[in-house]
């Protein structure tokens, strides 16, 4: 007999909205991939700790979630795929996305680093419209 898969309230997720962008503080990166697996949903991860750049930040993300080949390594391509082309794909469980060490370097600055939270707290938003389940967490170096 399988089992069934457990609802927020069983995991380490219970008490975090369903569609937020927040510091993975409080987490372990294992224990969200243990919850997402169990919640059936997706779980995208990227360690950025190598990158110095906006370049290097697009490039590990796009090999970290396999993007496809024509990904475009830029802000508007990444929330393009982070958004519509998984939602005509067909029905998502969810999301749980971690970007950890991202870095804060002379050419990945402060302003650098909002933007691309912002990109993900739009697809936050835009799953959130959809009744889907996004989270984010995200550390920085």
């Amino acid at each position: 007999m399988q089992t069934p898969l457990r609802k927020d309230l069983e995991t380490p997720l219970r008490g975090v909205r369903t569609n937020i962008v927040q510091s993975i503080r409080a987490f372990r990166v294992q224990d969200l991939q243990d919850a997402a697996t169990s919640m059936g949903h997706h779980f995208l991860y990227a360690n950025l700790a190598h990158a110095q750049s906006k370049q290097d930040v697009l490039d590990l993300i796009a090999a970290q979630f396999t993007f496809p080949s024509h990904f475009g390594k830029n802000f508007d391509a990444l929330y393009d795929c982070m958004t519509d082309p998984l939602h005509k794909s067909g029905p998502q469980p969810g999301f749980i996305v971690v970007l950890e060490q991202i870095p804060a370097t002379g050419k990945f600055d402060k302003e650098a680093r909002e933007q691309l939270l912002d990109i993900f707290r739009d697809a936050a938003d835009y799953w959130g419209d959809r009744k889907i389940p996004f989270r984010c967490f995200y550390s920085f170096l």
